[in-house]
Parts: structure tokens; sequence; C-alpha cells
């Protein structure tokens, strides 16, 4: 899941994009409203994080501007500001949750994955194909109902994969779910991740296969669709 987040205190924000990383989302950090603007024009996120105090404005600014433009991505505030007129004010602008500072990470992702349950957003709590499941909530692979130790970008290669079984998937779309923009990514980064993917899954008698669609990007198939 990748997530947008719009503070400007600079040790809040790395606190809160290492603790929602350990957690598996991929974190977008921009300080103002001007940058989160430009951010939402070029990428699609799963979730907004927002500051209300920001260097040039308001966050609520930001939050009636995606609202007029039908943006239907959820919105968590965060704020200093706890009064009851404060959250109902936010609420009623349009954020989806709202989150007092001082704040603890597990709670924030807790809540981050609380909003993307909701119909029509992207957390279901298990995905599975085959005998895999994915426990999304735990960031837990079970092949044939027994745990396997998957590391946490085999987990969100995985994610992305098992969220459009049976068909294709574009290496950048890939990339593009499971990175942050700042990210360094070598050259041979997703052949690499999906090789050790593979032997990983191979090695503990799954019966889905991966397929690379050269030129394009790969496809999870379950074992009834599996092409010969």
């Amino acid at each position: 899941m990748r997530l947008l987040l719009v503070e400007d205190n600079a040790r809040l924000a790395s606190l809160i994009r290492d603790g929602l990383q350990r957690q598996g989302f991929a974190i977008d950090w921009y300080e103002t409203i001007e940058g989160a603007q430009d951010a939402v024009k070029m990428n699609h996120y799963d979730l907004v994080l927002l500051d209300l105090g920001l260097p040039d404005g308001d966050g609520l600014e930001l939050v009636a501007q995606l609202k007029r433009k039908k943006d239907h991505t959820p919105i968590l505030v965060m704020t200093a500001r706890g009064g009851l007129d404060d959250r109902v004010l936010g609420l009623d602008a349009g954020a989806d949750d709202y989150v007092v500072k001082p704040l603890e990470i597990p709670e924030l992702a807790a809540r981050c994955r609380a909003l993307l349950r909701r119909p029509g957003n992207a957390l279901e709590a298990v995905l599975q194909a085959g005998n895999v499941s994915l426990n999304l909530a735990e960031r837990t692979v079970h092949i044939a109902g027994n745990p396997t130790e998957t590391a946490p970008r085999e987990v969100d290669l995985l994610e992305v994969l098992l969220r459009r079984t049976g068909h294709v998937v574009a290496k950048q779309s890939i990339e593009n779910a499971i990175y942050s923009m700042d990210a360094e990514i070598t050259p041979n980064a997703m052949e690499a991740s999906i090789s050790r993917l593979r032997k990983r899954l191979f090695s503990a008698s799954a019966n889905i296969e991966i397929k690379t669609v050269h030129g394009v990007g790969y496809a999870l198939y379950e074992p009834k669709s599996v092409a010969k």
C-alpha cells in the first residue's frame, strides 16, 4: 500500500515514515500543500496522512481540493488541534478519520488499515490464491495452512500480485505500489525479488505460479488457471 504523508515536522515525519514502513506501507513524504498537490497529480495513493498546520496553509484546504475533484482517496488527519469543534470541522470538511497528536505508531497503523478495509477501499483482511494466503494486518504468509517466514519486500510483492490474480500486472505498476518515490531501485531489483519469492513459494509447496510476461510484467495464477 502506498501512502502520502503531508507533515512539516521533519522529526515526526521521519518517525511516522519509518514506523509505517515497518508495518508494510510505502510512504511518500511532503512538507507542504503544494508538494502534496504535485504528488497526487503524479501518483495514485491508497491513503493520505495529513497534518493541518502546514507552512503554506491549512491542511483542510487540501481536503477540500481533493473532494472537489471527486478524489475518493481516504484522508486521515493528524493534528494537535484536539478540541471537539476542531474534530467536527475536520470530519465535516471530508476527512475520514482524525487523530490528535501526540500519536502512537501502532494505533496510527491500525487506523490506516481500518480505513483501507472500508468497502471500496484497498485492504481486505486476507488475500488468498490456491493454498497461499496473506494476512494483510499482520503481514504474514501461510502456505497450505502453515506459517511461512517471508521477507517484507516479498510480502509487498505477493500482495500486489494476489490483488490481481489471473491478470498481468505491469512492472511499473508494481514498482509504484511497493516503492516510495525516494527509494533507490537498482535495475534488477524487481527480477531479484520475483526470483526470491518464487523460490520461497516452491520450497513451501505453494500451488500457485508467478509467470513472467516479457516486456510487460508479471502475473500470479491459481492452479486451475496456469497456462500449459
